[in-house]
């Protein structure tokens, strides 16, 4: 039983009477469906896995099948008690003895033997939250190359109908690996590249046909056009993701033990602002009937050109040279321009200003930060001498900047585009006045090659200067207000633009360690108006069930846990 369902039972159990109440307002989703017809519930997972006999089969401690129920409905998002759409007994029933002679099966819920009892109470929409639990298969002692067998899962529970899962497993069938790619150290932004793609069937069996999926992140792209391939570009939503694929479909067979290179080179284009863009590729054995629908989802664009095809290479192939993932980090050679842009303000002692200072990208390149999932980089910000920072944007923190003086530190999130411009604005307190009061403001000093001009990374926040800004010295990037960006720039880590972060290192070289688009306050606290209407709307889906009806469903529960 999840955490939220105990909650939830407690709460029954304290609120019974008055739940009963509530429900005639109201009404239950999940009795809505026992009255009127059996809930359908979908058993989901992998249908198929294939054992290689040359590999571990990945990480031993992970399943390859991973048990889930889909139940029909919007899935719950937001904060508090997740509600349930049926409230029930049930059991899940997993038969792994179709596998005797073929694979050993790890089972879930501590089953003892082939055959695996799951039970459980509540439902919830969708499948997040109805995890059964996950399925290792490996190798058995007299596991033999061409060996197939089957698990059957079923399900059953009162006013349920469950849709079973059969999951193929096949051992030695065809195992395709790529071939390794050399990293091109002379492409540059805008230029293209030619990789040696290749694949390698190590397996005990032929594959009837395989799928090649070519995988550019946003400054890559793919410029040739195949009948036998479909692309789908992806440039909306969060920028991690956004991403260009292809896929190819081959019918031919590829013998075991054999390799082939395609017949022609497929070209990668870098884009201009293109830096630590990823290239990968992959080959896959050809599902039965698969050639037919895969180039058919939606937003995919068939190829008109000629089809590409593959050739079998000549002499025997080193295994050595193809392996599982083939990923290149393009280009490794371009820049990009962080300026930080200070501001100037006046005040009389008591007064509240507004600093607004900016950081903005002067390109070429975008800041992709893909590896490290869009990681914030920071910058630091110390408030001019008689004067106090009253209130600080979301994503500055509080630090003690170069071991003494009192500061923030602001995250700026990643991916950052080429043309991003993001403002914190500062209130500050004048104290006192200090003509030509300066604050600092700075990147860390860190030996960053792909920076092209680390003159601009410290700029000037100037209370009460005497002339007009910038000459007091300062030069117009550090104390100008109309310097500094007007708005934000495509700076955060969903791609929104909002360029928030958290940062909850040091700092010292200049990323942080939360992650990127973190809300300082949390952004899981269950309060005000809003909480008071989650927690209302998950106690009314079961509290018209009354106490004597939750005590009766907690014995039957107590019993179905001790038969488990």
């Amino acid at each position: 039983m999840t955490q939220q369902a105990r909650r939830l039972r407690a709460r029954l159990a304290a609120l019974g009477a008055v739940g009963a109440a509530a429900l005639a307002a109201a009404g239950v989703q999940g009795a809505a469906h026992a009255a009127d017809a059996p809930l359908p519930v979908v058993i989901t997972g992998e249908d198929r896995v294939d054992l290689s006999l040359h590999s571990d089969n990945g990480d031993p401690t992970e399943p390859q099948v991973d048990l889930r129920l889909d139940v029909p409905g919007k899935e719950f998002e937001g904060d508090g008690d997740i509600p349930p759409v049926h409230l029930g007994d049930y059991t899940i029933r997993i038969d792994a003895r179709g596998l005797e002679g073929v694979a050993r099966a790890d089972l879930p819920c501590e089953a003892d033997g082939p055959v695996a009892v799951c039970t459980g109470y509540d439902l919830y929409a969708g499948t997040t939250y109805n995890r059964v639990g996950g399925i290792r298969l490996d190798l058995a002692d007299d596991s033999e190359s061409g060996d197939t067998g089957s698990i059957v899962v079923t399900g059953e529970g009162e006013g349920l109908d469950f849709t079973p899962l059969t999951v193929d497993v096949r051992v030695g069938g065809p195992e395709l690996l790529n071939r390794a790619l050399p990293l091109p150290e002379d492409l540059k932004a805008g230029g293209t590249f030619e990789p040696p793609l290749g694949v390698m069937n190590v397996g005990g069996l032929p594959s009837e046909g395989a799928v090649l999926r070519l995988y550019g992140s946003r400054g890559l792209s793919f410029p040739d056009d195949h009948g036998n391939c479909s692309s789908a570009e992806v440039n909306t939503g969060p920028l991690l993701r956004q991403h260009t694929e292809v896929l190819c479909t081959f019918p031919d067979t590829l013998d075991a033990g054999a390799a082939y290179a395609l017949s022609r080179p497929v070209r990668v284009k870098a884009a201009d602002f293109a830096l630590h863009d990823i290239f990968s590729y992959s080959f896959r054995p050809l599902a039965p009937g698969e050639e037919k629908t895969l180039h058919q989802g939606e937003g995919r664009r068939r190829g008109s050109g000629p089809d590409l095809t593959l050739r079998r290479a000549a002499g025997d192939a080193d295994p050595a040279q193809y392996a599982r993932y083939a990923e290149l980090d393009l280009p490794t050679t371009n820049t990009y321009d962080l300026e930080l842009t200070g501001a100037s303000a006046s005040g009389a002692a008591g007064d509240t200003v507004t600093a607004e200072i900016g950081i903005r990208n002067n390109g070429p390149a975008w800041i992709s930060a893909l590896r490290s999932g869009g990681e914030p980089f920071s910058f630091t910000v110390v408030a001019p001498e008689g004067s106090t920072v009253t209130s600080a944007p979301k994503q500055c923190r509080t630090v003690t900047v170069d071991g003494s003086e009192p500061g923030h530190r602001c995250s700026v999130a990643t991916p950052m585009l080429e043309d991003a411009r993001v403002t914190f604005p500062f209130e500050l307190r004048v104290d006192r006045v200090v003509e030509g009061a300066k604050g600092r403001v700075a990147l860390p000093d860190w030996d960053n090659p792909f920076d092209s001009d680390p003159s601009n990374d410290v700029a000037w926040i100037v209370l009460n200067a005497p002339g007009e800004p910038g000459d007091d010295g300062t030069d117009g990037s550090a104390g100008d207000p109309s310097d500094a960006p007007s708005a934000p720039g495509s700076g955060d880590g969903d791609g929104s633009g909002d360029g928030t972060g958290t940062d909850d290192s040091d700092g010292a070289d200049g990323a942080s360690g939360g992650g990127a688009g973190d809300d300082a306050d949390g952004g899981l606290a269950l309060t005000g108006a809003q909480g008071v209407g989650l927690l209302g709307g998950a106690a009314l889906l079961a509290l018209g069930l009354g106490a004597a009806l939750v005590a009766l469903q907690r014995r039957r529960a107590r019993g179905a846990g001790a038969a488990a």
